[in-house]
This record gives structure tokens, sequence and C-alpha cells, in this order.
């Protein structure tokens, strides 16, 4: 069997869905498995051992000749069975043009007449994590395909690899750039692409940094992307312990193998944030306006730090008042979560 599994749009539901990408590798260990993604995500999946092949496709390919090109080729590859993770109507109709003879997924956009399999969304969406929302597809593609029932919640393992090679070329990177491998690593990130309202201000992480700097003795790095770069600067300003950016000088790939080589990542609500927590490397991340409950990293070393304020979560993009769901947040407590942090994978080591 041939399945194609349609990827979704942002990187923190890339790294949610792989849950339900390791489910379907355990249901068909036999089959050929392909991850139909945006080009950025080759960095996060690179060297996964439950995909057989990933097929890009370039963020600017939006218009509809791109979408009868991507359905050409992927109709010409055979594909017996399709998964669509995003709830998109674009992305629902590129694989019913691809003629793939089972095509499941969410009835949501009014795309239930391109699906051979439409799924009702589940009643408790907005109340349970993003992973189990994906796991539910695969849910029903056991149940419809194979008649039985065995993927369970407890199987959501978000877990992501990196080969040697990457991490070894990761190293290099830092040493580069004046970092000592053998000493302690603190990744922190301090942007948010699609969010000024997720950001933790600029002079409390200075604050936060400092205080790393000058009671752990760590390195310290700053991780994003280039549209991050003005933050980046903002918050190296802001900080007497001068961070090594490279922000906007590392692309996806090269992040993924950084973070698994940090002894910690601290962050917002952000796409790396679910990139460190599955490479195995314990997070912190600030959440404010976003709702931690359903898109936090899912893994145990996860620690979300958060002031609950009358008006959070707003998922808005830019505060309308004072921002005081960050804002409050205080650079010494989140130091302290850090520090219990890595008191709990330094007695981990231990035993």
């Amino acid at each position: 069997m041939k399945i194609l599994v349609r990827g979704t749009n942002w990187i923190g539901d890339a790294v949610m869905s792989i849950g339900a990408l390791r489910e379907l590798r355990r249901l068909f260990p036999e089959a050929h498995i392909a991850l139909h993604t945006r080009l950025w995500a080759e960095g996060i999946f690179r060297d996964a051992r439950f995909l057989d092949e990933l097929i890009t496709f370039d963020d600017g390919d939006s218009d509809f000749r791109s979408m009868f090109r991507q359905a050409k080729m992927l109709r010409s590859r055979g594909f017996d069975l399709a998964v669509i993770l995003p709830n998109s109507y674009r992305s629902a109709a590129i694989v019913k043009l691809a003629r793939i003879p089972r095509r499941f997924g969410y009835s949501r956009e009014g795309r239930r007449f391109l699906m051979t399999d439409p799924i009702d969304v589940p009643e408790w969406k907005d109340s349970r994590h993003e992973v189990f929302y994906y796991l539910e597809i695969v849910r029903e593609v056991e149940r419809r395909i194979l008649g039985t029932q065995t993927v369970d919640d407890s199987n959501a393992a978000v877990k992501l690899d990196v080969s040697d090679a990457r991490v070894a070329a990761a190293r290099d990177i830092l040493k580069d750039h004046g970092i000592d491998c053998q000493r302690p690593l603190i990744a922190i990130g301090p942007g948010s692409a699609n969010s000024r309202a997720k950001r933790w201000p600029a002079a409390n992480f200075g604050r936060f940094i400092d205080h790393v700097g000058r009671e752990l003795g760590s390195d310290i790095v700053l991780l994003g992307s280039k549209s991050e770069e003005i933050v980046g600067a903002a918050v190296s300003a802001a900080a007497r312990t001068a961070p090594v950016s490279l922000i906007g000088k590392t692309d996806l790939a090269e992040v993924t193998a950084i973070l698994s080589l940090a002894d910690a990542f601290v962050a917002n609500d952000m796409g790396l944030a679910h990139i460190a927590a599955a490479v195995g490397t314990g997070t912190i991340v600030l959440f404010g306006p976003t709702k931690h409950e359903t898109t936090r990293p899912f893994s145990p070393e996860t620690v979300v730090v958060r002031e609950p304020v009358e008006c959070s979560p707003c998922m808005l993009r830019d505060c309308p008042i004072d921002h005081r769901c960050m804002t409050r947040i205080e650079p010494e407590r989140v130091f302290t979560a850090l520090c219990d942090l890595l008191g709990r994978a330094k007695a981990a080591d231990v035993d």
C-alpha cells in the first residue's frame, strides 16, 4: 500500500502531528508512507524513520496552477490512501484532483464532498491537546480500513530523531561562534513569527539572561528565524551578559540539531519549543494569550510558565491593553523554573 500524508502548515502543528504519523507507521509497517509537506518541514522530518519519503513544495506555490501541478505529480505516483492533516479546503482539493482512491480528513471548510471518508470534528476539539486531534484521524483510518481499534492515546509519542552527522555539524556551528560544548548550554527563543502578543518583553529576557550568565555560568544562544532578528537584537541589547545570537543564521534542520545539544530551551509559545521538546531537551514555555492546555509542547519535560490574568487566553496577535499576561511574568520566576528543570535532569543522570 502507498499512503500519502498531507502535512500541516506550521512548525508547531508539524511536530504535534508526529504521534499520528508514528501510529500510522505502526498500523501499516509494510506500507510506503510519504509526507507531502512544505519545503521548510524537511528540516524537521529529515531523519524520521517512520516515513519513507518526503515530497516537498514551496510556500509560495499558492495559485491554481500550482494546485494542478501538485495534483498531477501526486496522481502519477499511484497512492492508494491519503490522510489529510490540515483543515484547509486547498489541501483536500489537491488530493481529490490527484484521484487517490481513499481520502481521510476532517469535514471542515465545506470540503466533505472532496473526501471519500470525511471525519466529523470531535466534540472535545477545543479542550484536549492538538496531538489527539491528529491522532483521531489515524484512529478512523484504522477502524475503516483495517476493522480494528488499537490506536490508544498513550501511544501518541512526539519524538524526533537527529542523526549523529547532524549533531556533529551542529557542534561545529556552535564552536565557530565561540560556544564551548563542554559547558552547559541554554538556548532561548525570544521571538514568535505569527504573533507579537506571544512575546515576553525584551527587557525581561535580558534580566533572565543576566541571571543565567551570572549564576549558572552557562553559554547562552538565541535561536529563531530571520524575521525575528529585530527581536533578537532587542534582547541582546537588554542583557549585560552578551548571548550568542544565531537568529536568522541557521536553517530549520540546523536549529533542530542545535536544540538537541542544549541543556534547556526557554522560549515564548513558538514552533521551536515543540521541536526542542520532541528532541528530548527540557523546555520552558512562556504562555500568555494562547491556550497552553491544547498547544503546549507534548512532553513531560515541558514546563509552562504563565500568569493567569482575567483576559487570557484571548488568542489575539496584538494586545489592545497592557499585555499583562506576559509583562507580569518576572524573570526571577523563570530562572527558578530553569534551575528546577536543570536539577531534575541532573538527578536523572545520576540515577
